[in-house]
């Protein structure tokens, strides 16, 4: 007896093993961490203060106030902590290496546009000057709108017509550093002219194309063929230009954009390097300057692998400060040049980490293959008794073998049925042997130290579908369109082994509305651990880091709007509060984004409902429960209500 109690405590599950399972202390950046209770819990102020708080309590309080799932929330305390950290690595790093310029960070605003965002951004970064990017007149209108410190940096990229240039103008004449970033040349002309007309002076910048590239999804950005920014003779034709119209001196800064996530250091070095070279050419042709920027790029390591795969980074925040600063720092001193101004546009890092989507999870098919009868019947056909003998000789050593024996069959089997050489029944027999297969060669291939290729998707082909209260297009549009990964995992119940492997489906009637490769430190998964569901019980998933570009990419599939949001502040005695609730989308609300009329089709449904009465269909009484349904309906959550 007390062996086996050893055994069973050996044995047992532990959150330590779920932390393990999920790789949260790798992709967590110290914010998220699991309680000894097995709930995913948040600590979001850095600096030694280790205040935690249950995201399952934030669910409960969520319930309470009456909002239903899926939720956003937003925990305003890792964006205070990440723009700190920033700032405060790059003010380290120019201390230790003896750099005599400063830093300022710039969020762009296309990063998440949502106005209580931008509006935190300034907020909690105006203790450090933190400044916007602006990439169209809308988010330059939105920018003059919040940006009140006039020592932060606002600066200018995209395509400007005569509007924008005025506007940016203008906030130059009321104190604002408004930077026109020169992206393409006829911009120049135009941005010279309104300044002569409004006898404004303005504050310029040119975009220049690297030879540098670097690794990522977003790889166009940089290089010859990027989009946007001058090439070296374009440069030149600028400065020539300025030099005519005695402007020079309003030329001060250089910028250049390599890549939203940038997973490779040496990438970075290797930019700043060659725009330090450029920025210290401008100098020698008499330009003012005094600000580099150095765009995107430092990346969030979305699967905690610390590589330089796509969705992670080989590199921590103290080294990217570090090598950027040192990188600088060097090239310029040789070439006996002052230190400028360094400016980086970090939004994905800024503001990945503070919001978390939470969904419940409304129902589960799972993977069963059906009981095999104990005996087959006299007149089983030739083909169906081959693939038993299939099955009855699966080993270690000839799952590929068998594999690929039952694909055969099933195959022919199904020929045989469409010709109609088998029954109904011979064929269901034949693929529920064939799951039987495939189940067993699932089981033996996790024996092996190299698992074939063909056999690397067979959990996928096993997983069960957990169906998720939300939709991919809305809420993950990036999960979607590029394939990109982010942390997903169970927010309780996490003292408890999960013994289910599943994909993740939403609600959207698409077949591409689902999520089925997951983070792994050592590459990816096609199948997520999960739990069984239990009766009468919710069951949550979070995702994570998602709090850049998805709201702003997220489209109305299947008219599923804007999820609930809720915005969380932690206080100092470790009590929190809900600060903001936004209500998600209502059924009327996505209609009339889409041009219908809520009012209009409520009067066209109520001439429905009349003609059903005249034909005799339904009673006035039941006309008026109709409507009321229908009217509910429009009124309602675009989601799934129990």
């Amino acid at each position: 007896m007390m062996m086996n109690g050893m055994k069973d405590s050996l044995e047992r599950w532990t959150v330590e093993k779920s932390a393990d399972l999920y790789s949260i202390h790798s992709w967590g950046a110290g914010y998220f961490n699991i309680s000894e209770k097995g709930d995913v819990v948040v600590t979001p102020m850095k600096g030694g203060k280790d205040i935690t708080i249950s995201l399952m309590d934030i669910v409960s309080g969520i319930k309470d106030r009456g909002l239903d799932m899926p939720v956003l929330i937003r925990i305003e305390n890792i964006l205070d902590s990440q723009i700190s950290l920033i700032h405060e690595n790059f003010g380290n790093a120019i201390r230790n290496l003896g750099y005599k310029g400063v830093f300022k960070g710039v969020y762009p605003i296309k990063v998440n546009q949502q106005r209580e965002v931008v509006e935190e951004v300034t907020k909690f970064g105006a203790r450090y000057h933190h400044g916007l990017e602006a990439g169209s007149k809308a988010e330059l209108i939105a920018a003059l709108a919040l940006l009140k410190d006039p020592e932060a940096c606002l600066i200018c990229n995209g395509y400007k017509d005569e509007e924008f240039v005025d506007l940016g103008l203008y906030a130059c004449k009321m104190g604002y550093k408004c930077f026109f970033v020169i992206e393409m040349p006829s911009e120049l002309t135009l941005i010279l002219e309104r300044s002569e007309i409004l006898n404004i002076r303005p504050l310029l910048g040119i975009r220049i194309k690297l030879s540098s590239t670097a690794g990522g999804h977003w790889t166009e950005s940089c290089g010859d063929k990027s989009i946007f920014g001058l090439n070296i003779n374009q440069l030149v034709e600028v400065i020539d230009k300025l030099k005519e119209k005695n402007m020079l001196d309003c030329l001060q800064l250089l910028h250049y954009h390599i890549g939203s996530q940038v997973p490779n250091i040496r990438d970075i070095r290797s930019a700043a390097l060659e725009a330090s070279q450029v920025y210290s050419g401008l100098v020698r042709e008499d330009a003012k300057m005094g600000y580099l920027d150095l765009g995107g790029g430092l990346a969030v390591d979305y699967d905690g692998s610390h590589t330089n795969y796509m969705h992670s980074r080989n590199y921590t925040l103290d080294e990217y400060c570090s090598d950027v600063v040192e990188t600088i720092m060097t090239t310029l001193d040789t070439n006996d040049i002052g230190h400028p101004t360094i400016i980086t546009e970090s939004g994905r890092a800024t503001v990945a980490y503070y919001s978390v989507l939470l969904f419940n999870i409304l129902d589960v098919s799972q993977f069963q293959a059906l009981p095999l009868p104990e005996h087959l019947p006299e007149d089983t056909p030739e083909l169906i008794l081959n693939i038993s003998d299939v099955l009855k000789s699966i080993n270690i050593r000839n799952i590929q073998e068998c594999y690929n024996d039952a694909l055969y069959y099933r195959d022919e089997i199904r020929q045989r049925f469409k010709h109609g050489d088998i029954t109904l029944r011979d064929r269901s027999l034949g693929e529920m042997i064939f799951w039987h297969i495939i189940q067993r060669i699932a089981g033996e291939s996790k024996k092996l130290k190299y698992v074939p290729q063909e056999l690397k998707g067979i959990d996928t082909v096993l997983a069960d579908i957990y169906y998720g209260n939300f939709s991919v297009f809305q809420s993950l549009p990036d999960a979607w369109a590029i394939d990109h990964h982010f942390p997903i995992m169970p927010i309780h119940r996490l003292t408890e082994e999960p013994t289910r492997q599943g994909i993740v489906a939403d609600i959207t009637c698409d077949c591409d509305g689902k999520i089925d490769k997951f983070i792994d430190i050592h590459g990816v998964k096609d199948a997520l651990p999960l739990h069984e569901l239990r009766n009468d019980e919710e069951y949550y998933l979070g995702v994570f880091l998602v709090g850049a570009y998805q709201e702003t990419l997220g489209d109305l599939h299947n008219l599923l709007g804007d999820t609930n949001v809720v915005s969380i502040r932690v206080e100092e005695d470790g009590d929190y509060s809900f600060v903001r609730e936004i209500e998600g989308d209502s059924v009327a609300d996505v209609l009339a984004y889409v041009e219908y009329d809520p009012k209009q089709m409520i009067v066209e449904f109520r001439k429905t409902a009349e003609e059903a009465i005249r034909k005799g269909l339904i009673t006035p009484h039941e006309r008026r429960k109709i409507m009321d349904a229908y009217e509910t309906g429009l009124r309602g959550y675009t989601y799934f209500e129990r």
